[in-house]
């Protein structure tokens, strides 16, 4: 496990517990006692948790989420999801991330890329986003550029929708988007419980030179209410959990899938 991936895995603990203790990082992550504090000596540095006398604290930035984010049953398919996403952006990138719990695995991850922190006269990561929770994880990195959307807050999802955030997405350029779904098929493409996300999600995936639909093994074969409408999709992150069928199916239809291996 690399330094990036620690990080990552001490704010999931975080994330489920609300406090870890050193000791709990040396036996699950299977690091010494020194390496745990200064992962969470860094991890304090970049105003991600409050340390506290032999551990550290949730902060109330990354992680008053609504339930779906912070109890998923597929937490370690979408954080392989989320390193892989992590492996095709150059630093320097302008990427646009809609809301979701898979995309904000993914802010989560580039979060603690160390290239990513190295001190630059200009911005390392430019973030176009709908969502204020991914918003507000990443805003305490000096090194990114922050842009959201504006638009009218979905309480359940944390996603600004409407006419006011498509007006901001036309006039962006993004070098990739990463969107979150909750339903892909080979035939009806990717599909989206709210139809508003679902019209957002389309603009971002358009304003992209490259865009990539994000979606862990359990959503493949599931239909959700609303499509993407003018949107023809051709690249998909998914885990090792798809098989060898819905591989084919997917080939098929011109879909070209990334599987992220399991750790």
């Amino acid at each position: 496990m690399n330094r990036t991936e620690r990080l990552t895995a001490i704010l999931d603990l975080l994330a489920g517990a609300g406090s870890v203790e050193v000791d709990d990082i040396v036996t699950k992550l299977g690091v010494s006692p020194a390496t745990a504090r200064r992962d969470l000596d860094s991890l304090a540095n970049e105003r991600l948790l409050s340390r506290t006398r032999g551990g550290a604290t949730a902060g109330s930035v990354a992680y008053d989420l609504p339930g779906r984010y912070n109890r998923d049953d597929h937490a370690e398919q979408k954080h392989q999801i989320a390193l892989a996403a992590s492996a095709l952006i150059p630093k320097g990138s302008v990427i646009g991330l809609c809301g979701g719990t898979t995309s904000t695995a993914l802010a989560q991850v580039l979060s603690t890329r160390a290239d990513l922190m190295e001190a630059s006269n200009r911005p390392t990561l430019t973030v176009v986003t709908n969502a204020i929770n991914i918003a507000a994880q990443l805003v305490v990195r000096p090194n990114f550029k922050i842009m959201v959307t504006g638009g009218i807050v979905n309480p359940r999802s944390y996603e600004l929708v409407g006419p006011y955030t498509d007006i901001i997405l036309q006039k962006v350029a993004l070098d990739f988007a990463f969107i979150g779904v909750n339903g892909i098929e080979p035939g009806v493409g990717p599909t989206i419980n709210d139809e508003g996300e679902a019209t957002v999600n389309s603009l971002m995936a358009r304003r992209a030179t490259e865009s990539y639909m994000l979606a862990d093994s359990s959503k493949i074969g599931q239909r959700a209410f609303a499509t993407m409408e003018g949107y023809r999709f051709h690249k998909l992150i998914t885990d090792s959990g798809i098989t060898a069928a819905q591989l084919a199916a997917f080939d098929e239809s011109g879909i070209d899938v990334l599987v992220a291996p399991a750790e």
